[in-house]
């Protein structure tokens, strides 16, 4: 599935972080969009250690933009979230990493590979900023 829950909590995460004066921690965030604390933190997280967010400890601690929006592609926020790259389709990236090595009698897959891409592409130029406008 391409987007799963974690990138879609992320990217609301990440519209809710870009309009904060200060850090928002994972609880206020958590009742805000009424996503479970733990599944968010684990999401935070994991755009904190791939810079996009800072941590911030203590009272006033939280999460905050390491990067400007326009600076955000949702293929590198969905691919931090999900541990690797957003997938259409549960199928091998290219013919030589086929499982049942029989890639070259697949009509279907041509056809899905060059929708990935383009998927991958969109992705990669759609950038927080967009979704924000």
């Amino acid at each position: 599935m391409l987007i799963t829950r974690a990138s879609e909590y992320a990217i609301l995460s990440l519209i809710v972080l870009s309009k904060a004066k200060s850090p928002v921690d994972s609880e206020t965030l958590s009742n805000q969009l009424s996503i479970p604390k733990s599944f968010l933190a684990k999401i935070l997280q994991a755009l904190a250690k791939n810079g996009i967010l800072k941590s911030y400890k203590g009272v006033n601690g939280g999460f905050f933009l390491l990067q400007k929006p326009a600076d955000i592609n949702m293929l590198f926020v969905m691919s931090c979230v999900e541990g690797k790259a957003p997938a259409v389709f549960d199928c091998a990236p290219s013919e030589n990493h086929c499982p049942s090595h029989k890639a070259h009698l697949c009509s279907l897959w041509p056809f899905l590979n060059k929708l990935q891409g383009k998927i991958d592409l969109f992705l990669a130029e759609l950038t927080l900023a967009d979704i924000l406008e």
